[in-house]
């Protein structure tokens, strides 16, 4: 499984990418909040965030918690990204902003909320390249594991096996040496405050790997 490594909770954002560039991670997280569809307002600053993209020696996995996508998206050329997560509750068409995502060379994924119905995502996973399952209440940090989000993990396991699918999951929110274990069958585990509030880095990743 791949980690992915929130950096919302750092207290210095930049230092914190420097301490990851030294570890043997796959991606640097980029929780993107309006104020609106969360009730939060973070990495709205577009110089920090491209400065991430310069330092960082992994590719960044943006998240937008984020009314209207479309006008995010647009922000986002050329840097170091792999992949665009979006929600289903945003104002914008979502088959269009997917569209704007795949035009600009990224990966384009949908979050489910915790307490979102899982089938809601079904009508576009033939198109998307990712299922962000949200193990939280979308917009903060440091979050209790919701517990039902295994049973989300294995039905769409199942569907994408069974329909020949290629989307990864990924999942996110509450995760430590002792939730991973409850998200097998996930491709990818976005770690925030288990690894970033600790003074050793590494040794926190190496006890999500054991």
């Amino acid at each position: 499984m791949k980690i992915s490594v929130s950096i919302l909770d750092a207290v210095n954002r930049y230092e914190a990418v420097e301490k990851l560039n030294d570890t043997n991670i796959s991606y640097i997280h980029i929780d993107v909040m309006d104020g609106k569809l969360v009730n939060n307002i973070q990495f709205q600053d577009m110089d920090e965030i491209r400065e991430i993209s310069k330092i960082s020696k992994f590719p960044l996995q943006v998240h937008l918690m984020v009314e209207d996508a479309s006008y995010y998206v647009s922000k986002f050329a050329s840097l170091n990204i792999e992949s665009i997560t979006i929600h289903l509750n945003i104002k914008n068409d979502i088959h269009s902003v997917i569209k704007e995502i795949h035009n600009m060379g990224y990966l384009a994924g949908i979050a489910v909320s915790g307490e979102e119905d899982i089938l809601k995502i079904i009508p576009y996973l033939k198109d998307i390249d990712m299922i962000l399952v949200m193990s939280v209440v979308p917009g903060r940090g440091g979050q209790a594991f919701i517990s039902n989000t295994s049973d989300k993990i294995r039905y769409l396991r199942n569907y994408i096996i069974k329909n020949h699918l290629s989307s990864v999951i990924e999942v996110d929110g509450g995760i430590n040496d002792k939730t991973i274990k409850n998200i097998d069958g996930a491709d990818i585990a976005v770690v925030g405050s288990y690894i970033i509030k600790a003074s050793d880095y590494d040794k926190q990743i190496k006890s999500l790997e054991q």
